[in-house]
Formats: structure tokens, sequence, C-alpha cells
């Protein structure tokens, strides 16, 4: 991290190959909050920090809300133990649904590749028959 006062939009942009949209958007979903300098935006530390951490919640496939809810919840003071407890929570719920979607991606694999063996099975007899009616 660099001692930096503020970035501009370009380097934030460049930095993390986001658009200016996407930049734009989580400013008006209210997850970083530049400074003006007339029509320029001056993005802080914090706004460079809470924008790594919205591209990381995505990687991992977050919803913005809960990206939100992790990201704010270092902003109150309930206590670094219990943030922790959150973010195990939502990780924890992260990883069941991820486990759930493996399941069932390896459930509709077998099923293809029981009806691709059936298929195979019956256009096999299709063409012995072919072969033995002579048509």
């Amino acid at each position: 991290m660099t001692d930096r006062s503020y970035f501009t939009i370009t380097e934030l942009t460049a930095e993390f190959g986001i658009t200016t949209r996407t930049l734009r958007f989580y400013e008006d979903e209210k997850l970083i909050n530049p400074r003006r300098h007339g029509r320029k935006r001056l993005y802080t530390p914090r706004d460079r920090t809470r924008v790594k951490l919205i591209l990381r919640g995505k990687r991992l496939g977050f919803s913005l809300a809960e990206i939100r809810e992790i990201i704010e919840m270092y902003d109150h003071a309930p206590g670094e133990n219990r943030q922790l407890q959150i973010l195990m929570q939502r990780i924890n719920e992260r990883k069941a649904e991820l486990e759930q979607k493996r399941r069932d991606i390896e459930e509709t694999l077998k099923e293809l590749a029981d009806v691709e063996s059936v298929a195979l099975i019956r256009i096999s007899e299709l063409e012995k028959l072919k072969k033995d009616t002579g048509s």
C-alpha cells in the first residue's frame, strides 16, 4: 500500500482492471465515497481498499449485499471478534452453497452419462438391425 492521499479514477480502473462505469456503480451503491474536486473524483486509500475487497468478494461469489455487510461491519465497533464471527458465518454459508452446486452438477453429469449410455446402446442396436435387415 502506498502513502498517497488520493487516487484518480483512471489510476484505480487501471490497477484493478475495471471500467469507470463499475467504479461509479460502486459509488452509486454507497460502497465507496470519493471526494470531489470540481468534476474530478478523488479516491482515498480507504476507497481503494474497499474496491479491492469488493472485487475479492465478487470473485468468491458473494452478492453485493453480502459484500456491503462484510465491508461495513468494519465501520462499526462491535469488536473484532464479532466481526470475524460474522465473516466466518458468511464464508460457511457460501461454501455450503458451492458444495450443493457441486453435488447438483455431479448428479446432472451422472444423469447425462446414463442417458448417453442408453442412447449409444440404442444406436448400436438400430445399426445392427439395419445391417441384419439389409436396409
